[in-house]
């Protein structure tokens, strides 16, 4: 009998990840990789969450040793990138005023609000056959169906064998997101979590308690569901670890992606207020990350609550999202210096290039490198809709989250779904397949309503 494997949460396919971490946010790891090496324990897996045969029980033991040894590590960044809201608020000198209000009313916003969960489902559906695949194979699959630069769905019809057994599509996506197989919008986490955001708003309102995410997760969210931070909080959580810990103990995924995925809704539901919509994706964010993590769920929600509000500008909403990020983490700087190289290179090739030259240490998921990405594309593009999500997907990391944010945010400065070209939303059916309780077929304008009633809670 095979035995069962269950990734993101054994402590030797952990260690490797906290090894990485550590190093990152200005722990000294080397002694402790020392002892793990000496005793037989692999490096930091690049790409998936767990090795093929589980680890002998002395291994394990010693991993789990290990990474509590390396959390009493001291950092060197912790004054500069604090995940406490207060401490987070004190750094931020240029912290956003709400002006809470939606141009053009109720009616104007119930519009935005669709186009931004259509635009959510295709820049997910977009990036989706192409996640985990190296940046050097996205860009051979687009070439070789003459689709380059990206400006439409990925598709297998007339790609040479020979390149398809190379660079193979993602196995769980391909059936239900290539543009032949196309036929309304597929489950993911990407939309999961929207919905399950609105869940939270239904029951506990705007002023939610991470105790509540956390509940409700419990309540509605299978584990295996969840993914890396998410699914070693839910660990925690079931191991009677309460929140805020959920987010550190043992837990070297803290700095990933997944807060960001999550932080929509906030946005959304706050126009003109993006204050209020940072504190409130930091509530949620604080039940699996830390640090850049939390920024990276925080700037997202302030930028979207910027659009929300009717604006026309991306850059303006970029600022927006950056005003609530402490200016000397990393998140910040990674932001910053993508956006400068957006600005200044007309090929976004060379954009790409350079971030994933400078950003090169980092996994693949590391919510750092794609939060950059995110902003260049948005840059980049100028806002529009099409080229936010093509340059997001075509710049590789996390294809299918860094499509979903980037066309959440375009679908709102572009206001409505009629702004939106056909061929990115024709193929969705005004359909959402989910298992998250109550939305499985729903349609995309029936969520805008539901977004709609949450933001006048």
């Amino acid at each position: 009998m095979t035995p069962l494997r269950l990734t993101w949460v054994q402590p030797e396919d952990l260690i490797g990840h906290e090894l990485r971490q550590a190093r990152q946010d200005g722990r000294d790891p080397s002694a402790v990789e020392t002892r793990w090496l000496r005793a037989g324990g692999p490096a930091a897996p690049e790409r998936a969450g767990a090795s093929q045969r589980p680890a002998p029980p002395y291994l394990r033991t010693l991993a789990v040793d290990l990474l509590d040894e390396l959390a009493d590590l001291p950092s060197a960044s912790a004054d500069r990138e604090p995940t406490d809201l207060a401490r987070i608020r004190a750094l931020c000198p240029d912290w956003p005023a709400d002006r809470p209000g939606s141009a053009g009313g109720d009616g104007a916003l119930l519009a935005r609000l669709e186009a931004a969960w259509l635009g959510r489902a295709a820049g997910c559906l977009l990036g989706k056959p192409v996640e985990k695949l190296p940046l050097d194979g996205i860009r051979a699959l687009a070439r070789a169906a003459g689709n380059w630069p990206l400006g439409t769905w990925f598709t297998e019809r007339g790609l040479p064998a020979e390149l398809r057994a190379a660079y193979p599509w993602n196995r769980r996506s391909a059936p239900t997101s290539l543009a032949e197989n196309i036929d309304g919008m597929p489950e993911d986490d990407d939309l999961n979590y929207p919905l399950l955001n609105l869940l939270l708003l239904r029951r506990h309102g705007r002023g939610f308690t991470t105790q509540d995410v956390a509940g409700l997760w419990l309540d509605e969210l299978p584990a295996g569901r969840t993914f890396t931070a998410e699914r070693v909080a839910y660990r925690n959580l079931l191991d009677g670890v309460e929140p805020p810990r959920t987010a550190r103990h043992r837990n070297p995924f803290r700095e990933w992606i997944g807060a960001l995925i999550r932080a929509d809704v906030h946005g959304w539901t706050h126009p003109g207020a993006p204050g209020a919509a940072a504190e409130q994706a930091h509530r949620d964010a604080t039940l699996t990350h830390t640090a850049n993590g939390v920024y990276a769920a925080m700037f997202a929600a302030a930028a979207l609550a910027e659009a929300a509000a009717g604006t026309s500008d991306v850059h303006d909403c970029l600022r927006t999202g950056l005003a609530v990020v402490p200016p000397g983490s990393r998140l910040a700087r990674a932001v910053r210096h993508a956006v400068g190289l957006a600005r200044e290179q007309p090929d976004f090739d060379r954009v790409v290039d350079e971030l994933h030259a400078t950003h090169r240490d980092h996994h693949w998921v590391h919510a750092v490198p794609n939060t950059a990405l995110l902003a260049a594309a948005l840059t980049h593009a100028d806002g529009d809709y099409g080229g936010s999500v093509c340059r997001a997907v075509s710049g590789g990391w996390d294809t299918d989250s860094n499509g979903a944010t980037a066309g959440s945010l375009a679908g709102l400065l572009a206001g409505s779904p009629a702004a939106l070209p056909d061929r990115w939303t024709t193929p969705l059916k005004n359909r959402l397949a989910t298992s998250v309780t109550g939305f499985d077929g729903v349609g995309f304008d029936t969520l805008a309503g539901l977004t709609l009633r949450e933001s006048h809670r």
